[in-house]
Parts: structure tokens; sequence; C-alpha cells
């Protein structure tokens, strides 16, 4: 016989969520982000931003053969953001890179932006994407990646880049800017014999750490940040990855953090390249991104009210007078 005391309890925490955490955390998010009218602003000047990029020039265009190649998912509605991360690459580094962009399933549309860059760049079509993974990631091996593939967009950045390709892959966050040359990635892209992550700016796994611990059979790293994510695509054992995902959603449900926590289990068992945190910066306070002092900024969380105010205008040499007195 059913628990009444137990249907009921439930039935409290169902309202107690959908009625006071989930519009309490709403309301402490929209504060964070300056209240309503601030969050109007922002949205404004994002929607700047991305007329801005419509005017931004050709790209470089690098040696064919040249090992410097960097790697994004991208879609309809972080094209954008894209075009102004590697712009800024190029002007940091001082040199051509090679790019490979993957479309998410909606870049369909606007691909044509990213296209007008020149010949450093090369789109790879959602419909090339699908047929690979159904060769080398068929849905009835790998049931538990395809369907996170399907509803958890962020683990493309690991199967699209990677399934059924070989060799090392330098795969990097839309939503970064670079304002000095990023001499630790060059030399890793130049040479590359480990893997190579960014450092958070807090622990993000979505998981409990004995159970990513106990899958991994190695004690994972602290603070492990996908932003910057260098793997090589042939030491990738898929039906590991497969079973991974399988065991911690099945005992923890699912995660936005799930791609993240994949790789800081890859990289428990080896050692890595790990980008400086204070100049590879994740989370750059609104001080740092009006004058930054840092390699690169990556706009995660609540910086990225400044990111569509502030950082993007340094790529585009229109910082306002007026923003440092916003």
């Amino acid at each position: 016989m059913s628990n009444p005391r137990w249907h009921q309890s439930l039935g409290l925490g169902r309202l107690w969520l959908r009625y006071y955490h989930q519009p309490v955390g709403k309301f402490l998010s929209v504060m964070r982000q300056g209240g309503p009218f601030a969050m109007r602003e922002t949205e404004r000047q994002r929607q700047e931003m991305e007329a801005a990029a419509l005017a931004l020039p050709p790209l470089p265009t690098p040696a064919s053969d040249s090992p410097l190649c960097l790697h994004l998912l991208t879609g309809r509605r972080f094209w954008y953001q894209t075009a102004f991360c590697l712009h800024s690459w190029v002007r940091a580094a001082g040199e051509p890179i090679r790019v490979e962009i993957y479309d998410d399933g909606t870049l369909a549309g606007v691909a044509h932006h990213l296209r007008r860059f020149g010949p450093a760049i090369k789109v790879h079509p959602h419909a090339e994407i699908i047929a690979r993974l159904d060769h080398h990631l068929p849905a009835d091996r790998f049931p538990v990646l395809r369907e996170r593939w399907i509803n958890y967009p962020n683990i493309r950045k690991l199967t699209d880049v990677h399934a059924g390709r070989d060799g090392w892959k330098l795969v990097i966050d839309s939503d970064l800017l670079f304002f000095r040359p990023p001499t630790f990635l060059v030399d890793w892209l130049r040479s590359p014999d480990r893997p190579l992550h960014a450092v958070d700016c807090l622990e993000s796994y979505g998981y409990t750490r004995p159970l990513m611990n106990r899958l991994a059979g190695a004690t994972l790293q602290p603070l492990v940040n996908v932003g910057l994510c260098g793997l090589n695509g042939s030491t990738l054992d898929w039906n590991e990855l497969e079973a991974w995902c399988a065991e911690l959603i099945a005992r923890e449900k699912t995660n936005y953090y799930l791609e993240q926590a994949l790789v800081a289990m890859l990289t428990a068992r080896q050692s890595c390249a790990v980008a400086p945190a204070a100049d590879y910066l994740t989370l750059p306070s609104k001080r740092e991104v009006l004058a930054p002092t840092a390699v690169m900024h990556h706009y995660v969380a609540d910086s990225k009210r400044w990111y569509f105010r502030h950082g993007w205008r340094h790529v585009a040499g229109r910082l306002r007078p007026e923003a440092i007195f916003p």
C-alpha cells in the first residue's frame, strides 16, 4: 500500500519548487544582471554586436598545411560570437589561422556570414556530420550518446569534431575573446603531445566526484573547463564514453555539465597542458573587461553582461568613452 505521507511530501516538494525555488532563482538571476531595464539594454547591445559582425573584414588566408587550426561548434544564435572570437585571435596572435566550423543544425541560414571571411573558414554541414556519426557512432550501438546528441548540443563538441577522425584538435567556445598573443595555445597547436584544457572559476562537473573517480579509474583534477579543449580523436574510446554516459545518467540523471564531466574523466588519467588561469581567464570582472590584462576572456555566466556591453567593442575598435562610467 502506498504511503499517503510520502505522496503528500512529494506534492509539497513540487509546489515548493514551482512557486518558491524557481521564481526566487529567476529573480536573483535577473538582479545579478542589473534588473529588467539593464537586461533590456544588454540585449540591445547584443544586437549591436551581431550587426557589427557583418562589417568584420575577411580573415587572412593561412597556408593550407598550417598546424594552427581551431575547431568551433556554432549556429544561428552564436555565429556572430564565433566571428568576433576568430578576429580577436588573428589580431592577438598576429598570424593567420585555419578554422573548421561544425553546424549545430541551425547554421544553414547564416553560414554565408562566416564563409565570407574567406578560405580560412571550412564549414562542416549538418548533413555531413550526421552521415559520419551514423557510420562511426550508429544509434543501435551508441544509444545514449546519440540521444544526448539530439537533446544536449554540448556533447557535439566531442562527437562532431572527433568521431571518425584522427589526430589532435583544439576545440574552443565561441564566447571567447583574445587580447594578447595566445602563445600557450600556439605552442600546443604546433606540437601537441597531451590533452589541453582551461581552468574554471568554479568546479562544475554536475556529477558526484566518487562516481566520476570510480568510472575514470583515477582522481579527477579540479576546475577542468572545456572552453578550451584539446584532445586526440585517435585515442578516444567511444564504447567507454557510451558506458560512462549511461551510468552517470542512470545514477544521477542528465546534467548540463555532462560534456565537461566526460572531459574531466578523460583527462584524469594523464598529464595535461593546463592553460594558465590568470592569462586564460574564465568569468572576467567588469573592471577586467573594460581594460583587459589577460590573454583571453571566457564570458561565462554573469560576465555575459560585460561581454555584450563592452568586451566585443575592443575587437571592433568601438569601445565607447561612456563605458568607463556606465
